[in-house]
């Protein structure tokens, strides 16, 4: 007797589960969206118009949700704001927001919608999810009520929350994650009282989450990686690419290889916010990553991941990530060296004179030294070494050492560390190291065009960021992103509360 039409979803997920059982592999997929934004408004819209802009972005959420399913993506993950956008006030966001219940409750939205009161996004989800027999990850809105003996409830008694939601193949919630790390402008949210390590087990390995600026700081990504052991981070961000060292692609794929996870990343597009760059990044480097700032297209990539990286036998050795530069004396070189921002953070600079040389660049006791050689020295073409070590950010301040093999916009040494996405230099060879103060240290190599480099570069167990074979194109810039956690700032926001 062939299974009813209700029980077809159970069936295609257990099918789907006991494959991914037998695979030490998965596929995953990520969705660039390309959001349909609200007119803006400091007053709040009404409950119907705002389901209806919803409606329209779970629209192509749902195609791309069914598109990856059809490839044999076991999960898809979806951008943050990929619902309703951005740029609300604390009034305008109410209408768009929805009470997210704990995972604990065992609930399918899809078969069981009115359970915890309206939740029309979440029940669409949850069917876009149970319908195609695939994990769906969205960013959506959470409302809690407070009353007056919660000494920190807002005046209009309620909380807002910036939230992710994950929903497994049969459509039930299986995790829900607060933004712990809101970013300045996200006044309509509140942040939560505690940091929360949301984790949650598929048969392809245990997952986290946690949401764009999270990624910066050590609660909640490095717990998730450090004492959780997560084998995959779940990501959907609305990041706003910085260049030289702050692109999403090129941050986002170094945070995989120096954490030594795969990094799911899905990015909100914007190009009129400068947000663009998505991928699917492993401890070895990109499986697959789209930048595109010309056009406002949205994008589904898809890539086959290691279920287990940690169990992979290409998984990269543990770095001792000063024990070469601390070994090494000073070359030639940083006697001439001079000050230059990157944005407001001030480096310290050298430049490199020669078609191939050693060189040394300290900023106080932090030092980064570089061996290179170009293949053809242009003469209308200023690279230079860079070293920072000091706090970064203006209002929400944290700890970076970096050390950076860095083009110049012009041969104007005064423009060095100014924005640069192109470049028509390539090099035989480098070696960048530094005596970085901390063990989380996250690599990357960055060619004109705002492309990667996977595979092109290693890491060395003493801690040099090497390239294999020279470069294959134009480099922009080779770095080093060091995070000394311990000493950040309070936080003035949250503390402030």
């Amino acid at each position: 007797m062939l299974p009813s039409q209700a029980l077809l979803p159970a069936v295609v997920f257990a099918l789907t589960a006991l494959q991914a059982l037998a695979s030490d592999t998965f596929i995953a997929a990520v969705y660039e969206h390309a959001v349909i934004l609200p007119d803006p408004t400091e007053e709040p819209v009404s409950p119907d118009d705002a389901l209806a802009l919803m409606n329209k972005n779970m629209d192509v959420l749902e195609r791309a949700a069914k598109e990856a399913a059809q490839k044999g993506a076991h999960i898809i993950l979806t951008p943050e704001d990929g619902i309703y956008g951005w740029q609300f006030t604390r009034e305008s966001i109410y209408p768009y927001l929805e009470d997210i219940p704990d995972p604990v409750v065992n609930w399918i939205p899809c078969t069981d919608p009115s359970r915890f009161g309206p939740a029309p996004v979440q029940e669409r989800l949850s069917c876009m999810a149970r319908n195609n027999s695939i994990y769906v990850v969205a960013n959506i809105g959470d409302k809690k009520p407070c009353n007056s003996s919660d000494p920190k409830c807002p005046s209009d008694g309620r909380y807002h929350y910036n939230t992710d939601v994950v929903f497994d193949p049969q459509g039930k919630l299986v995790a829900r994650y607060h933004k712990y790390n809101l970013f300045r402008s996200e006044t309509q949210f509140n942040y939560p009282k505690e940091p929360e390590a949301v984790t949650f087990e598929t048969p392809f390995g245990k997952f986290g989450i946690f949401t764009c600026f999270d990624i910066l700081f050590y609660e909640p990504a490095v717990v998730l990686v450090s004492k959780m052991q997560v084998d995959t981070v779940l990501f959907p961000t609305a990041w706003m690419n910085v260049l030289p060292f702050l692109t999403a692609v090129e941050f986002h794929s170094a945070w995989a290889m120096g954490m030594g996870v795969n990094l799911l990343s899905a990015n909100t597009h914007n190009t009129s916010m400068a947000m663009a760059g998505s991928g699917l990044f492993t401890p070895e480097g990109a499986a697959a990553y789209h930048y595109d700032s010309a056009t406002e297209e949205g994008r589904l990539l898809q890539a086959e991941l290691s279920t287990h990286p940690r169990l992979s036998p290409t998984y990269p050795p543990a770095i001792n990530w000063s024990l070469y530069a601390t070994s090494i004396k000073k070359f030639p070189g940083e006697n001439n060296s001079f000050p230059g921002a990157v944005r407001k953070d001030v480096f310290t600079f050298s430049e490199l004179r020669h078609k191939a040389g050693n060189y040394t660049v300290c900023q106080g006791d932090f030092c980064c030294h570089l061996v290179y050689q170009m293949s053809n020295k242009r003469k209308d073409e200023v690279y230079v070494l860079g070293a920072f070590d000091g706090l970064h950010g203006s209002l929400i301040k944290y700890h970076w050492q970096i050390c950076t093999l860095l083009k110049c916009p012009s041969t104007n040494l005064s423009t060095c560390g100014q924005p640069v996405d192109t470049a028509q230099t390539k090099f035989a060879m480098f070696s960048l190291s530094g005596t970085f103060g901390t063990s989380y240290v996250f690599p990357e190599v960055l060619y004109s065009g705002v492309q990667l480099a996977p595979g092109e570069f290693e890491v060395l167990h003493d801690g040099r960021l090497k390239s294999k074979q020279g470069t294959s194109k134009p480099l922009v810039t080779a770095t080093l992103f060091g995070r000394l956690y311990e000493k950040d700032l309070p936080h003035p926001l949250r503390t402030s509360l």
